[in-house]
């Protein structure tokens, strides 16, 4: 059932409004006003059904998740803490100071799962608007982007293969377990010791041993997974339950060391090796994402998580289609560094990548030297927000975690110009009630 209306309150005799008792400079109030919240209920309604349980409102769930994604915040911690801060909770569209939780943890995962990347999107172009209302960035801004790419890192352990193969002997026999087949042996003891044995061989740096030791885990794996595959052929019930695990294990028994589209995580298949040439972490597992930022004031306006390990230049035109539908503006310069080379975007006059040396205004020259701003950009999207490990599921959450990021970023930024634009105020008049003072006294 889609969510309650809010009716008008008719007061509480015991409790004061929080609009009583904060500060109406507050930048959380004051953003709270530059948001439309009712796009949201309109763009939203679809997702809901006219029967069950009325749901939590569309403004609480928004901005929790913007909340979440502006400080980083898992989705247990910005409900805690939504207790805590009247300010969060009026930002939220409560109107009086509550004690309880707003909603199980659980209801936000559930709440992204039916929204899904599209929805998503609205978060994202929402701020945009926002910060086109708060003056914090122009509108001819949006005419000027920088784009990058990088890794969004999915949380996942390091993966090695002695890790792989136990885990989906692990998996297989539990499932086996569960729907009560018969293993022959289940190898589990043993699997456990020789990935054991693999650690201690490779740290010592005896590497036939290692070998040994691995190939005789991938024997186990192999066992279980033919006997397995035996049992389940003439029932179609169980064939249909083991088809995911089987296919994942038989990926992970044929694949090489020189293999193309190698699986890295058993829960995590979608999981690429991205290698971006830094000294200090050689390769990443994760997906990769493109960034498209203002030039001038850094406003992401589009965040695109992308599927496999693609040439960047061949994902530039796939970003500008996302710039478009999230700004309704096309960019007239394009300013990128030389992975775009080569780049599948039609309008390539557009296109200035760095070094390119033909076709320069002085103004352009300026704007592609500042090209680089993006890069400390990223970093604060990885360190301030949550584009530094992914924790959502499947391709779909990648998709969600780098809008949600982008949109977290867009916050800070307009969070951060209202506290300065509210503080050169408070500066300026203090300054202009201090001059006839001094006048006086002269």
């Amino acid at each position: 059932m889609g969510p309650k209306p809010s009716l008008p309150s008719s007061g509480d005799l015991y409790r004061s409004r929080l609009d009583q008792i904060l500060d109406h400079r507050h930048e959380l109030v004051r953003l709270a006003t530059l948001i439309d919240w009712h796009r949201f209920d309109q763009e939203f309604g679809r997702f809901y059904r006219p029967l069950g349980r009325p749901a939590k409102p569309t403004r609480l769930m928004v901005g929790l998740s913007y909340l979440q994604h502006t400080f980083n915040l898992s989705d247990e911690a910005v409900v805690q803490r939504w207790i805590e801060n009247p300010y969060w909770q009026w930002f939220c569209g409560c109107e009086y100071f509550q004690h309880q939780p707003p909603c199980d943890p659980s209801s936000l995962t559930r709440w992204r799962k039916r929204l899904g990347p599209k929805g998503v999107e609205t978060l994202l172009s929402a701020t945009i608007q926002a910060g086109l209302e708060s003056g914090a960035v122009r509108s001819s801004s949006l005419e000027r982007i920088s784009v990058d790419t990088t890794v969004q890192p999915k949380a996942i352990t390091h993966p090695t293969d002695a890790k792989l193969y136990l885990k989906a002997l692990q998996a297989l026999v539990r499932q086996a377990k569960r729907h009560g087949l018969q293993l022959r042996q289940a190898h589990t003891r043993v699997a456990k010791r020789a990935a054991v044995q693999v650690g201690r061989y490779a740290h010592a740096r005896q590497m036939r041993r290692m070998g040994r030791e691995l190939k005789r885990l991938k024997t186990y794996l192999g066992r279980v997974y033919r006997d397995i595959a035996r049992k389940v052929a003439g029932d179609a019930a169980l064939s249909r339950r083991f088809a995911p695990l089987l296919r994942l294990t038989e990926r992970l028994l044929t694949q090489e060391r020189t293999s193309k589209n190698k699986l890295y995580s058993l829960h995590a298949p979608e999981v690429v090796c991205i290698a971006k040439g830094k000294a200090h972490r050689p390769y990443e597992f994760g997906s990769k994402v493109a960034v498209a930022v203002t030039n001038r004031e850094g406003l992401v306006v589009a965040s695109k998580a992308l599927e496999g390990n693609p040439y960047d230049g061949h994902t530039l035109s796939t970003t500008m289609d996302q710039v478009v539908a999230m700004t309704d503006v096309e960019p007239a310069c394009i300013y990128v560094d030389q992975g775009y080379r080569g780049h599948d975007y039609a309008k390539t006059d557009r296109v200035f990548i760095t070094r390119q040396r033909r076709g320069l205004t002085p103004t352009i020259k300026r704007e592609l030297r500042r090209r680089s701003a993006i890069e400390p950009m990223i970093g604060h999207m990885k360190a301030d927000g949550r584009l530094g490990r992914n924790h959502l599921l499947g391709v779909a959450g990648d998709a969600m975690n780098a809008l949600l990021v982008a949109a977290g970023h867009n916050l800070r930024l307009i969070l951060n110009w209202l506290r300065l634009f509210v503080a050169w105020i408070i500066a300026a008049l203090i300054s202009s009630f201090a001059q006839p003072n001094t006048s006086q006294a002269a």
